[in-house]
């Protein structure tokens, strides 16, 4: 009897793991600030978010329970953010706020057919650090105080915004040689990333992500 509950266990644990793999990613990514006030304009001053471009590197492990439906965890570092524009009287002052996080994303996968699979689920992220860079345009700059400006940004940031966010993710990959896929995804935060909002102000960042990977 032990001999079959041994056997018993081997194969059932051999074909748990014939079905799960692991695998590496990486890419690109575009993100986006959103909040209440995006843009305006006061006294000639004009002020504006635009999207960021960045990258992320990670590793996923996925569980396939038949041919059509897998789970698959991931853990990413991602360069996040957003790219805040303010223009005055022919001078442009460019903020690039990079807010770098590691990113985990759990999601329930369909194989549509067996190279390509859609996705969806809820991912959760944690801030690392986050770095301003400023360029100033139209007049001469002061790098002095250039540097102090990204100083107090990234000060201000790290104090008044949350270092956890969550939101929903869904997207596709493609398998385009054996191990090798290619992928693209777009995440919606459902986090007010603001601690202490006033006159319910509110932050949000969304971002797509195009990349390449490799199951083994």
């Amino acid at each position: 009897m032990k001999k079959i509950l041994l056997a018993s266990a081997i194969a059932l644990f051999a074909g748990l793991n014939a079905q799960t793999k692991f695998g590496v990613k990486a890419g690109y990514a575009l993100s986006t600030l959103n909040s209440n006030d995006d843009n305006f304009e006061i006294d000639g001053i004009k002020a504006g978010m635009e999207s960021k471009s960045g990258f992320y590197i990670g590793g996923l492990v996925e569980h396939k329970f038949n041919n059509k439906f897998a789970l698959q965890g991931e853990v990413e570092y991602a360069n996040l953010g957003g790219k805040a524009i303010v223009k005055a009287y022919g001078v442009t002052v460019t903020e690039k706020l990079n807010f770098n996080r590691i990113v985990i994303p759990v999601s329930a996968r369909y194989y549509a057919t067996p190279e390509l699979g859609l996705y969806a689920g809820p991912y959760v992220s944690f801030r690392t650090n986050t770095k301003v860079k400023m360029e100033v345009s139209g007049a001469p700059s002061d790098q002095a105080a250039l540097h102090e400006g990204e100083r107090y940004m990234e000060d201000s940031f790290d104090n008044g915004l949350k270092s956890t966010e969550f939101g929903l993710f869904l997207g596709g990959d493609y398998t385009v040689y054996k191990g090798l896929f290619l992928d693209a995804r777009y995440s919606f935060g459902l986090t007010n990333m603001i601690k202490k909002p006033v006159d319910g102000e509110k932050l949000k960042m969304n971002f797509l992500q195009l990349g390449v990977g490799y199951k083994f």
